[in-house]
């Protein structure tokens, strides 16, 4: 009697297991984000923003853009919103401060409403820009989003960079 309630309560463990695997969320590798082939594209893309921060390559960075992009800087105060002609003027200026960058991301979701896909993220930014006494090495970590449009069966981003 024992051995077979045994048996029974196995084979209930191997069936109940075998259904939530096949439940369970699998996520795109070193990520957050629940893995599909929009969420890879996505990502993917994402990936080239943050290599060209990295390389400071600012044609990349500018062709990532919109031309309709728009940051607001979280406030009210429009003397710090920054649009396309606002990001180019700071990829050529003040951005070629940094003498090194690097900078990781860890992508945390991808929302999509309407024509605007979201992604948050958390990143680690450590660079290298001129200082009092030489230069020296600063390290920001932060969470922040991209905002993306689809175009021409890629994206650009639209806010957040």
């Amino acid at each position: 009697m024992l051995c077979r309630q045994t048996k029974a309560v196995a084979s209930f463990l191997v069936v109940a297991s075998t259904v939530l695997a096949g439940c369970a969320t699998h996520y795109i590798p070193n990520t957050d984000v629940e893995d599909s082939e929009d969420n890879r594209k996505i990502i993917s893309f994402c990936e080239k923003y943050r290599n060209a921060v990295e390389s400071k390559n600012v044609g990349a960075l500018l062709q990532l853009a919109s031309p309709k992009y728009y940051e607001d800087g979280g406030n009210i105060d429009a003397s710090d919103d920054l649009d396309y002609a606002g990001l180019r003027e700071y990829l050529t200026g003040k951005f070629q401060d940094a003498r090194a960058i690097r900078y990781e991301i860890r992508y945390r979701r991808v929302i999509k409403e309407d024509d605007v896909i979201f992604v948050d993220y958390t990143y680690s930014a450590s660079y290298r820009i001129p200082g009092r006494q030489g230069e020296e090495w600063r390290r920001k970590v932060d969470d922040n989003r991209l905002e993306l449009v689809e175009h021409q069966n890629e994206y650009r981003i639209i806010a957040g960079m």
